[in-house]
């Protein structure tokens, strides 16, 4: 069976969203900064995002992550994303936590299933994703899966700049000290980080 895998771009100081983070600005003022390193530059169809990059280590990073067989995201990710279209990458299921129902239209999307406990999700993607690894989106995410002992992986994309302000990753962490074990430091272009650790338990 695969690992669960919170995969965030985030800026030196800790920050995963700019300020004034809101539903027709998700990722806040500055926000977009931290996934520059991602996209070609190329403008997206109407049918879809822009191409992710390809080649080098960016690509590299960008294709582990879409070979990942199911995806688990936050309400506060999912929806300023406008639901990735109900396709995060080659059709996987999608399990978004919420306390509430969607607030968007997903029912032309079979594959996207909302739900409010964070262990039932992640037990749901795992099954799905078979051998292959859970792709593991969002801060609130990231501090209920820590907490729940659900979450194996962190990969953080640490980009060179700092926002001083926004929503950060950890900041709503139960008291205690998660340990963790570093398995990988890439160096990225464009000053990119791609820092890999397990989660011991």
């Amino acid at each position: 069976m695969g690992a669960t895998v919170l995969s965030m771009s985030i800026s030196l100081d800790g920050f995963v969203a700019g300020p004034n983070v809101r539903p027709d600005n998700g990722l806040g003022d500055g926000g977009p900064r931290l996934h520059e390193w991602v996209l070609t530059g190329e403008e997206g169809s109407p049918s879809g995002p822009p191409p992710p990059v390809s080649g080098g280590v960016n690509g590299q990073v960008v294709d582990e992550f879409l070979a990942t067989g199911a995806v688990v995201a936050g309400r506060g990710t999912f929806e300023p994303a406008n639901g990735w279209g109900g396709d995060h990458h080659d059709g996987v299921p999608i399990f978004v936590l919420s306390r509430t129902g969607p607030g968007i239209d997903i029912t032309a999307w079979p594959r996207v299933t909302y739900t409010d406990d964070v262990e039932v999700a992640f037990a749901r993607a795992r099954e799905a994703a078979g051998e292959r690894d859970v792709l593991v989106h969002g801060a609130a995410t990231a501090q209920l899966a820590l907490a729940a002992g659900v979450l194996d992986e962190l990969e953080l994309h640490v980009v060179p700049v700092l926002f001083g302000q926004g929503r950060r990753l950890f900041d709503h962490l139960p008291a205690g000290v998660v340990e963790l074990e570093r398995t990988r430091v890439l160096a990225g272009e464009d000053g990119v980080n791609h820092l890999h650790y397990r989660v011991l338990r």
